[in-house]
């Protein structure tokens, strides 16, 4: 039984001392071999089965692949004086594994270094800017500047640097400190730009009472095309009655020439009859069934009466 103990015991040992012997590096990492705290060796990127000394070196790994830093939103005042909430995004990688081991030992470590450097080097540009050269990237014109949210003309101001420049120079100052850690920055974005809360009310109020303005200017102007409208419709109206009644004063006139063509014609060919016919038509309108007249028969208008009585 003391034998059998023996042999498991040792058996045990031996697979200790293999499984901390031997040790495997996968595709997407990269090791650091450290013997008493000190690193051995350069660092090991192959992948496969790799062996050290048991119990006296350690592994350390590291990712090779890209990987993504996210930093708080801070508050930062531009060069004209607006603060602004930014929040800053950035890939990086170890580009170095013992340096990184060296000065900030893991990736928890060389977070808390990220977010000294690359959220210094954000405030550090940034308040070197005004606003406008930070929300835009370009000089492209505005659909509608009126309506920006912008201060007053500033969106009509031309941009020198603009927000991808700006980035840019993000990356390139901080690239050049994470170098002395190991790490490789490969991109800085501001990911959300945004005004702080007492800035805020005020660029609401300021939007409210600019979308006033544009109303109150759209109501006068609609009220201006309004009478423009009616007074046309006014001179349009006045013009057809005119000419309306044009016509029908020379439809009256060659209608009265034809009327007076046509008596005279009449006249002309029976005077006597044309003269007893408009006689006979002016009795039946000048005298009325309850008429008393008391005229002289001598008179010229009763004459076919009076030849009638004889």
């Amino acid at each position: 039984m003391t034998r059998f103990a023996g042999l498991l015991l040792g058996l045990v040992l031996l697979v200790v001392v293999v499984a901390s012997t031997f040790y495997t590096i996968d595709e997407t990492e990269q090791v650091i071999i450290t013997q008493f705290g000190e690193p051995v060796g350069p660092p090991r990127t192959s992948p496969g089965l790799h062996v050290k000394i048991p119990f006296i070196q350690v592994v350390h790994s590291f990712d090779k692949r890209w990987l993504e830093w996210s930093g708080a939103p801070e508050q930062i005042p531009t060069r004209d004086k607006k603060y602004i909430w930014v929040d800053t995004y950035c890939r990086w990688r170890i580009s170095d594994p013992l340096t990184f081991y060296q000065r900030v030992r893991d990736e928890r470590g060389a977070q808390s270094r990220l977010d000294d450097i690359v959220d210094g080097e954000t405030r550090n540009v940034i308040a070197n800017h005004d606003l406008i050269e930070v929300v835009r990237s370009s000089n492209r014109a505005f659909a509608q500047t009126e309506e920006s949210t912008l201060e007053g003309r500033e969106a009509e101001a031309r941009i020198r640097v603009g927000r991808a420049k700006i980035t840019h120079q993000i990356l390139e100052k901080s690239r050049r400190i994470t170098a002395s850690y190991g790490i490789e920055l490969v991109d800085v974005e501001l990911k959300r730009i945004g005004y702080v809360a007492e800035v805020q009310q005020k660029v609401y109020e300021r939007m409210i009472s600019e979308r006033k303005r544009i109303a109150e200017r759209s109501r006068s102007e609609g009220l201006g095309k309004s009478a423009e409208i009616r007074g046309q419709k006014e001179r349009e109206l006045k013009g057809i009655e005119s000419e309306a009644y044009r016509r029908a004063q020379e439809v009256m006139g060659r209608a009265d020439g034809e009327s007076a063509a046509i008596y005279a014609d009449a006249y002309s060919r029976n005077a006597e009859f044309y003269e007893f016919l408009k006689t006979m038509e002016a009795y039946r309108k000048a005298i009325a069934s309850d008429s008393l007249f008391i005229l002289s028969t001598e008179g010229d208008f009763f004459k076919y009466l009076n030849k009638s009585a004889r």
